[in-house]
């Protein structure tokens, strides 16, 4: 959970509404073949549930005031990969920016893997 404090008193932000929020940004950006688990318990837990969750891949976290994101991903194959990182990570933060009024000091895209036609 992150919080913050504006003049009208104290927002808390839950996990689960940045992991859906940056998700969905992602998956709707250009070249993106989906979300890939970002560790063990994003594998298991995909092992258990047998489809995707909304966490999956997204890890965001405060770092001196702003936030951090890391998005694990998948990406078309043939795509060029920078400019899908490059990309993804533009609007990811201008997304977030937006909907939360938070900084975000990062996007850190890893492409996990490429998904063939």
């Amino acid at each position: 959970m992150i919080t913050y404090y504006n003049t009208m008193g104290r927002v808390s932000l839950t996990n689960d509404y940045f992991a859906e929020l940056v998700s969905e940004i992602a998956k709707n950006c250009y070249g993106v073949a989906g979300m890939a688990p970002g560790s063990r318990s994003d594998s298991l837990k995909s092992l258990i549930l047998g489809k995707d969750f909304r966490e999956k891949g997204v890890k965001v976290y405060p770092q001196d005031g702003k936030l951090v994101i890391d998005l694990h991903i998948q990406v078309g194959y043939g795509l060029n990969i920078s400019s899908i990182a490059q990309s993804i990570s533009h609007r990811v933060r201008n997304e977030v920016e937006t909907c939360t009024g938070l900084k975000v000091a990062r996007v850190n895209v890893h492409v996990d893997g490429m998904i063939g036609d």
